[in-house]
């Protein structure tokens, strides 16, 4: 039988490494992996690609992205490109005088960094827009900075009470200061006008497109429920699946409401059978169990220390109650689903581990492969258990290296030996771990190349600065099968993540082969051709 597709004159890079030059597709299946022989499968009708050494590889898989909130993002008021707290403002005001007819200004992404202590003052965005509210999450979306004129629309003041899962920021009067933090993000953000079938569907193709652009075939949606006012992606998913315009493999993690206890696990089993359709499965739960250290609430097994570097109460912020954890992430286990756990400190690594190890007595082994994503900090005793009980490591890259958000406001905060503790990609790899790997877009980048070249170097792409911690560097075979065999491992995608003979053909080329190169040079890799089972998906302009 003749090949709809061969690729040659390139690297392959296999499961044994780059061992191959010829790859054939027949239908959405791999059907051969090899040398010149498989040239024979050529016929008239098979479209033949020259590598003209390229790398051709499996497609990347993101395990864990939020891509619909992303794609409105794109839409509405992005703030990912501004740097500077003057570029911030500018950005603002111009998409304000773009768009008279919005009632609200939403949009997000602004950096933390770009404003003294993290937490930017409403009288910035009053001047900007004086005349309507404005919601703007940050880029880590555990805050939003708003104006006068959202906090007046939602009757918070001075005597308005903190929430039990978060804050409001205040100035030295005691009055709102314009900052909005994790479970008080909601008294504003309820009150945004939320996206209508049309906008979100239009919002989640976008962000596909922009994904598929990078290389990536396959994701699991990290948040798929309503939270502090991100928009609940569900029925996008469906209806793009029913249309057949999903093109991507997407695993959804429906939202553990942290409000409820186990009452809600009937509610999940529902949804999960209402939401799966296609190309989409609703077979994860995502369990947030920390906040983030910038903060303060990520959840620590030490104090945070102040600004003068003493200690000081506070060790985070546990959303979920540790002592009831275990019997929900069993009840879960026996149910089939997997559960995805967000947990960025020591101490809810460590309840996440315990919670995954107490199911696994439970019921003995299973095939729900539990993931934790983030891991900030870990604790060297919870290392080797990763392994042991056959949790992978989810972690997202582009945040292991200097930059301002780390060096002004983390690891200040942090004791020395702790700060010594973040991400540790190394260790878990040395250990038997087997790595995921993400981007929490739009917290950062999805590009997965750039994040590649900071698992690698532990530099960000072209920066400046120290190595971050460069014990925990891995190679880039190892980074790379993160991306690809360890992200479709926690998909629960068996035949996708390898290239190999009856695989499905869900495969990148690269415009260069970055083994052939220098490690400071993966991020300037690029992806020329995309494709999911067979069928491309993207082809940069060049090609």
């Amino acid at each position: 039988m003749h090949a709809d597709l061969l690729f040659t004159g390139g690297p392959v890079l296999t499961p044994e490494g780059r061992t191959a030059t010829a790859v054939a597709v027949t239908g959405d299946r791999v059907t051969a992996v090899g040398h010149d022989e498989v040239r024979n499968l050529a016929g008239p009708r098979t479209e033949v690609v020259d590598l003209a050494g390229r790398l051709l590889l499996p497609g990347f898989q993101d395990a864990h992205v939020h891509p619909m909130p992303a794609g409105l993002e794109l839409g509405r008021c992005d703030l990912t490109r501004t740097r500077t707290a003057e570029e911030t403002v500018a950005a603002v005001r111009a998409y304000a005088a773009a768009h008279p007819e919005q009632e609200w200004i939403t949009g997000g992404g602004w950096s933390m960094e770009a404003f003294a202590g993290g937490t930017p003052a409403k009288e910035l965005l009053d001047a900007a827009v004086p005349d309507r509210p404005v919601y703007l999450p940050n880029r880590d979306h555990h805050g939003a900075w708003v104006n006068s004129r959202a906090l007046e629309r939602a009757g918070i003041g001075r005597d308005t009470p903190d929430p039990a899962d978060g804050w409001i920021d205040r100035n030295a009067a005691g009055e709102p200061s314009g900052t909005l933090q994790e479970g008080a993000m909601q008294l504003v953000g309820r009150l945004t006008p939320p996206a209508g079938p049309a906008e979100r569907l239009a919002a989640l193709l976008r962000a596909q497109r922009h994904l598929h652009a990078l290389g990536i075939t396959a994701w699991q949606d990290a948040l798929v429920g309503d939270f502090l006012g991100m928009e609940d992606p569900s029925q996008a998913y469906l209806a793009a699946a029913r249309a057949g315009s999903l093109t991507a493999r997407v695993v959804g993690a429906l939202w553990w409401d942290r409000e409820r206890r186990a009452e809600q696990i009937p509610e999940l089993v529902e949804r999960r059978a209402a939401l799966t359709h296609g190309r989409f499965r609703a077979t994860s739960v995502k369990l947030m169990l920390d906040g983030v250290a910038e903060t303060g609430t990520a959840a620590l097994l030490d104090p945070y220390l102040d600004r003068c570097g003493c200690a000081t109460e506070n060790r985070g912020t546990a959303f979920l109650d540790p002592q009831e954890l275990p019997e929900y992430v069993a009840e879960l286990d026996a149910l089939g689903f997997q559960c995805h756990f967000h947990a960025l400190g020591d101490r809810a690594v460590r309840d996440a581990l315990d919670a995954v190890e107490a199911a696994r007595r439970a019921n003995g082994p299973s095939e729900t492969r539990p993931h934790l994503a983030h891991l900030q900090v870990v604790h060297p005793d919870d290392v080797p258990r990763f392994a042991r009980l056959g949790a992978t490591a989810t972690v997202q890259p582009l945040w292991a290296a200097h930059e301002p958000q780390m060096d002004e406001l983390t690891i200040p905060f942090l004791r020395p030996e702790r700060a010594a503790r973040q991400y540790p990609f190394g260790a878990l790899l040395a250990s038997g771990a087997r790595l995921a790997a993400g981007s929490d877009w739009p917290v950062s980048s999805p590009d997965p190349l750039q994040g590649i070249h900071v698992a690698v170097n532990r530099v960000e792409p072209d920066g400046d600065a120290p190595v971050f911690l460069p014990e925990q560097r891995i190679g880039l075979a190892a980074a790379l099968t993160a991306y690809t065999a360890g992200s479709a491992y926690v998909n629960h995608l068996d035949d996708t993540g390898r290239v190999r003979a009856g695989a499905l053909a869900d495969l990148v080329v690269l415009d260069r082969d970055p083994f052939a190169g220098h490690p400071e040079e993966i991020a300037s890799t690029r992806v020329a051709l995309t494709y999911v089972g067979g069928e491309r998906v993207y082809a940069a302009a060049e090609v």
